[in-house]
């Protein structure tokens, strides 16, 4: 398998476990296109797992075939095989025992290569997925957030540069707000690096939100419909792939959309070392009274008031923001963010530096519009 974007194919692949009546996964066919994020979703149980890891035969199909790249996944050496696709799971399986450093480490080490261009490609890779290399490096995984742990499981599974990166629910067992961060991290990561990527859910808004394409399953992995989200959510197979999609299609379409894509406003700044009296005048000059302080990599950091500023300095004046959005973000994410926040959603950028302001206004204008589009 070259280094790229691979595309997969099953034809036909079957598996069953001794003394059970009924295969686990029956004659399933699918074409995955290189370069694409592939969203299995469907309910606990209905095989969707199964059929993701006899893809790096971590399971054993019982029949069918299986080629990746155009070549047969199943007359490769299974370890040599599994040391060419990604594979993250819930709760991140990182090894206990080794560092966040070791942890990602462990396929370039398998694979032998040199200590200097492991340590390098570790450094890149936590940079990579927004944890600083110097901070993380030696710790080890009981010393992490579950967001940084599945982080660093991302990072594990990308350090070898794998043209396949099979996740398991890698999300699953994290708090909302830190899933939707790593979303939004994953959907970045994939813009830059086009992986083929086969992800399994069960969660509908999450395959809406990370898919080019969906494969809703029911028993047996049967597919119920294969397509793109907008086009599951335009027109539903059938009853069991409406009831996934579930009531308010028209508000499920703000997944569809990401904050990048619309217009943003823009918020008074200030940095820290700036005078209050000086911002104090920038805000009654514009007719604001809220201005965004950000930090010295010209990150959000607090929302001060014009009263607030008779303070002598701007570094601890004002209330820390609070939930942000990315431009990677769904309008959803958005819309979640304002009204926990009980104001406009802040927006940041890849590296975490201040974009604009999403406000209710804008959401609710394109929700009125996505509606109108669905009733006519």
């Amino acid at each position: 398998m070259a280094e790229q974007s691979v595309g997969i194919e099953l034809e036909d692949v079957t598996k069953r476990y001794p003394g059970q009546r009924d295969a686990a996964v029956d004659g399933f066919t699918m074409t995955i296109n290189p370069g694409e994020t592939t969203i299995f979703v469907g309910p606990s149980g209905c095989g969707k797992t199964t059929t993701m890891r006899m893809i790096n035969r971590l399971i054993e199909p019982t029949s069918g075939r299986i080629t990746i790249g155009g070549e047969d996944a199943l007359s490769i050496d299974p370890d040599s095989l599994r040391r060419r696709i990604g594979y993250a799971i819930q709760q991140a399986g990182l090894f206990p025992h080794l560092t966040v450093a070791q942890n990602v480490g462990v396929v370039p080490g398998l694979l032998g290569w040199a200590k200097p261009k492991i340590a390098a490609r570790v450094d890149e890779m936590l940079d990579l997925v927004g944890l600083d290399p110097a901070q993380f490096r030696d710790r080890f995984p009981r010393r992490l957030s579950g967001g940084q742990q599945q982080r660093v499981g991302v990072a594990r599974a990308l350090a070898a540069d794998p043209p396949v990166l099979l996740m398991d629910e890698p999300f699953g067992a994290v708090d909302p707000i830190t899933r939707g961060n790593l979303q939004d991290e994953l959907m970045r990561l994939q813009s830059e690096l086009r992986k083929t990527i086969v992800f399994v859910t069960h969660d509908f808004d999450e395959a809406v939100k990370l898919g080019d394409r969906i494969a809703v399953l029911g028993d047996q992995s049967r597919i119920l419909q294969y397509d793109t989200p907008e086009a599951i959510l335009a027109n539903p197979a059938d009853d069991t792939v409406a009831g996934f999609v579930g009531a308010g299609a028209s508000l499920k379409q703000l997944t569809l959309l990401r904050v990048r894509d619309i217009e943003m406003a823009q918020a008074v700044t200030a940095t820290e070392d700036e005078s209050p009296s000086t911002l104090r005048q920038r805000l009654e000059a514009d007719g604001r009274k809220f201005a965004l302080v950000l930090d010295g990599q010209r990150r959000p950091s607090r929302w001060v008031h014009l009263r607030q500023l008779g303070a002598s300095s701007l570094a601890a004046t004002g209330n820390p923001v609070g939930d942000h959005v990315s431009v990677q973000s769904t309008l959803q994410d958005a819309l979640e963010a304002i009204l926990t926040e009980g104001g406009d959603a802040v927006v940041t950028g890849s590296r975490g530096e201040y974009v604009g302001l999403v406000q209710l206004d804008t959401v609710v204008a394109k929700i009125r519009e996505l509606r109108e589009e669905h009733s006519s």
